[in-house]
């Protein structure tokens, strides 16, 4: 489904024009096409294929999909794949975006993702002197949206960290815990699936020898870089956090299994000893003091009482029971 399709020159917008008008714009000097695409048709990827001269293995890319975050150059142009991430409830929703971008245009085809790049259209129209860069300030400006929206559900990540830690030691099952602290180490992998790549790919486009399509724009790319080395960086310490909160959770399941065994030991030691006393004087020898002693039957039972007492004492100052 087309979404925009308008001519820019001069860091201003022209006017929005049909795809067939596309060849048009783009052989005229300063002006570039901006052409945004949701879930296109085979269709509608062979007619811009055709408009912008693109490359053949970067649009069966788009085509297929489910493309790792990559930067690839053909030639003058290049291609981006990007993986938006979206919070729907308690899942991470990952979509993608593909980006051609040549000297006089730029092509977004997203999939997957609801949420789309208007803002940054218009945040781009409202700056002529950063838009006058032309296409790679269209793509700056897309993978700096891309970047910027990871923040939000780092945050979503730390949030419910921080509540599981606080459940960690409360009277809840430590068992629940574990689950879902797993089931958080695998949506940080989600994340750092889509940023750490990204990180590797971006470091092209500002050091060392960059493509010539985004000469002049490397503080900006540079910008990009370090806000995803910052989102790595708090992906690896979240990780490691929840590595640590899975081990001390086991140790907790171990210590209450103690604190069990403890406990039935202790009363099994209470009914052992009542055992032990009954089963001596119930095997009714003839030499045996209660046949002959009126407070026999009393002093055994008073016996095993205080002997119990005694052990119920001990256990619970040594905290068994």
């Amino acid at each position: 489904m087309l979404i925009n399709c308008v001519a820019y020159q001069e860091g201003r917008k022209l006017a929005d024009i049909q795809p067939e008008q596309i060849h048009e714009y783009v052989r005229r000097p300063e002006c570039f096409v901006w052409v945004a695409l949701y879930e296109p048709t085979p269709e509608e990827l062979e007619t811009m294929q055709r408009e912008f001269g693109l490359h053949e293995l970067a649009v069966e890319d788009a085509r297929h999909g489910h493309q790792r975050p990559k930067i690839e150059e053909y030639g003058d142009s290049l291609f981006m794949v990007l993986h938006p991430i979206e919070l729907a409830g308690d899942e991470l929703k990952v979509g993608e975006v593909d980006i051609f971008v040549g000297r006089n245009y730029v092509l977004s085809v997203r999939s997957r993702t609801e949420r789309g790049f208007a803002e940054v259209r218009a945040r781009s129209e409202r700056e002529p002197e950063l838009l006058r860069h032309g296409s790679a300030y269209v793509l700056y400006a897309i993978m700096d949206t891309v970047v910027d929206r990871y923040f939000p559900v780092l945050d979503a990540l730390e949030v419910e960290y921080e509540e599981l830690e606080k459940r960690m030691f409360s009277a809840e099952s430590n068992r629940g815990i574990i689950e879902a602290l797993y089931d958080l180490k695998q949506k940080l992998m989600t994340l750092k699936h889509a940023t750490a790549p990204l990180q590797e790919a971006s470091s092209k486009l500002y050091g060392g020898r960059v493509p010539q399509l985004c000469a002049g724009l490397q503080e900006y790319f540079r910008d990009v870089y370090d806000h995803l080395a910052r989102v790595n960086q708090s992906i690896d310490n979240i990780r490691e956090m929840v590595t640590t909160a899975m081990s001390v959770n086991l140790s907790l399941l171990t210590i209450q299994d103690n604190e069990v065994t403890k406990r039935l030991a202790a009363y099994a030691a209470l009914v052992a000893v009542p055992t032990m006393i009954a089963g001596i004087y119930g095997m009714n020898f003839h030499f045996m003091p209660e046949l002959d002693w009126v407070l026999g039957y009393p002093l055994t039972m008073a016996v095993m009482l205080g002997i119990d007492g005694y052990l119920f004492y001990r256990f619970r100052k040594a905290k068994w029971l």
